[in-house]
């Protein structure tokens, strides 16, 4: 199973799934935004130069993504460090 960095900041409740290996810093070159009526809410995705998806941020994240991935991120907020 690929591990996947996922970065959340409970204050403003927000969360970034990253695509890419740990290690690498990628740019995004563009961002495109989902409708947030489709998805209820406003999720991101970033692509790199080459168009391959980078990232994913999603906002309001409590109310999208399960409780146990937002437990195991990294934290960026004071509460988690």
């Amino acid at each position: 199973m690929t591990d996947v960095r996922v970065t959340y900041d409970k204050t403003v409740n927000a969360a970034y799934v990253y695509l890419t290996e740990p290690q690498a810093r990628v740019k995004s070159a563009r961002m495109y935004p989902c409708d947030p009526v489709d998805v209820d809410g406003m999720i991101n995705l970033d692509f790199d130069e080459q168009g391959r998806l980078i990232g994913i941020e999603v906002l309001a994240a409590s109310s999208k993504l399960p409780e146990y991935l937002l437990q195991s991120a990294e934290r960026l907020d004071t509460e988690g460090a």
